[in-house]
């Protein structure tokens, strides 16, 4: 049975997605080393390098079905090799003369890694769709609650009124960022590889532009400018903008385990009859979703880290630190939309309770609204003197556990410039929410 959590029947689809698993299985991945050999072949028989009838052979067994997948994993133990059994294989199966033309000029590095960048091809459109989701969940969730106050906070204390829809914008703005991060990288990350042993095609001599040109076409991916056998840049680049998007998804499921604490209880994950919270409280309505995806946030992001040191390279080519995209790759996309996927899940079923938001905002009596009266005492007497005046009472306020207003209309320094009825209209909570309305519409048109 499966040992690891992206395979595991129980844990799967906590920990990745259907679809993104196929994207990176091993028969996909077969498929994508067929893939290439039969482009190689077309390509190479364009230029009359090969026979075309070679190349039609080629192509016609290129297909994983064909293939004994456990006679290649044999073949791996025995010879150490990842590729090579399989290149044997497809040999003996085409007919006639054509086997001998299969892996013209390519080396094993050629193929790994335009297969790999061909997974990543297909990873992107999966990654796409399922962030044009979040960004239309998080729209909505922005739109519907443009207006309703909420307690802002810093350094985990109330600091000033905000909206939700305003906290939802910032978490949409990052989302379309990444959407752009993601478009940008393209051309830069899906580039096919031809470059022989040391990435200068002797084999193939004055024909290797051609045949690489061809080749890429083939396969519909960019073209390098030269071989990239050590140079990991673009994958890690791709690798960074993936952790990232991830990263985001953490934070989004981290504030909402945040506010979802019984003592604000201001938004929860989705809830329906079924749900089971504890094992032994019976009571419990746990933000279990949004740990998974914390989960994943927290265990993505050393892959970011591991595309940078695989970064580093030997000489022409370097086997042990190109494996290494192997293995963190693959683990880094099926998690992140693993991470995607449950994000959906969790802001297209949110629950808000606007009640709590503005029972919060009064936790403090008053206290979050100190920069308001601080500012309106400003025009008076100055803001340095003003924040002083307000400092003292604020903090009378809070040791005596009194409502700041009381403690404002009892000092005698204040009420020479503020009047009582001015007192209470600033430290309204839903009258100071700034621009956070505007700055909503702002980042829903952009």
């Amino acid at each position: 049975m499966p040992a690891h959590v992206t395979d595991s029947l129980f844990f799967r689809d906590l920990f990745g997605s259907a679809a993104m698993r196929a994207v990176f299985d091993d028969h996909n991945l077969l498929q994508k080393w067929l893939d290439y050999e039969a482009a190689l072949a077309r390509a190479e028989a364009a230029v009359g390098l090969i026979p075309q009838a070679a190349a039609d052979e080629i192509t016609r067994q290129a297909h994983a079905t064909n293939m004994d997948v456990y006679a290649i994993k044999a073949g791996i133990d025995k010879t150490v090799h990842p590729l090579v059994p399989a290149i044997w294989q497809l040999s003996e199966h085409c007919e006639g003369e054509a086997g001998r033309y299969v892996h013209w000029g390519a080396t094993t590095q050629d193929v790994m890694d335009t297969a790999i960048v061909l997974q990543i091809k297909e990873a992107i459109p999966l990654f796409e769709e399922t962030l044009n989701a979040l960004i239309s969940c998080t729209a909505s969730l922005a739109a519907t609650y443009r207006d309703t106050p909420m307690a802002g906070r810093t350094h985990g204390q109330q600091a000033l009124p905000i909206t939700f829809g305003f906290k939802v914008a910032v978490w949409l703005a990052e989302l379309k960022r990444h959407q752009e991060r993601l478009t940008a990288c393209q051309p830069r990350v899906l580039v096919g590889e031809f470059g022989g042993a040391v990435g200068t095609l002797a084999g193939v001599a004055e024909q290797g532009i051609d045949i690489n040109a061809r080749l890429c076409a083939e396969l519909d991916l960019h073209v390098p400018t030269i071989a990239w056998h050590t140079a990991r840049d673009h994958l890690a680049e791709f690798a960074g903008i993936i952790a990232q998007i991830c990263a985001t998804m953490g934070k989004i499921a981290h504030e909402i385990i945040d506010l979802q604490k019984t003592e604000f209880a201001e938004v929860e994950e989705p809830f329906e009859m079924g749900k089971v919270g504890s094992s032994t409280m019976p009571h419990k309505r746990n933000p279990m979703l949004c740990e998974s995806i914390l989960t994943l946030a927290r265990l993505t992001r050393r892959h970011a880290a591991t595309a940078v040191d695989a970064m580093l390279h030997e000489h022409e080519r370097d086997w042990s630190s190109f494996q290494m995209e192997w293995a963190y790759l693959p683990e880094l996309c099926i998690m992140t939309h693993g991470a995607m996927t449950l994000t959906e899940r969790v802001l297209g079923g949110l629950i808000v309770y606007p009640e709590n938001m503005l029972r919060n905002l009064h936790a403090t009596g008053g206290l979050l609204l100190a920069e308001r009266v601080m500012l309106a005492l400003g025009e008076h007497i100055g803001r340095q003197h003003a924040h002083d005046a307000v400092y003292e009472a604020a903090m009378r306020a809070f040791e005596a556990r009194q409502p700041f207003a009381d403690v404002l209309k009892q000092d005698a320094a204040i009420t020479a410039h503020l009047q009582p009825a001015q007192i209470d209209a600033l430290l309204d909570p839903t009258q100071y929410t700034g621009l956070a309305a505007a700055y909503v519409d702002r980042v829903l048109s952009s």
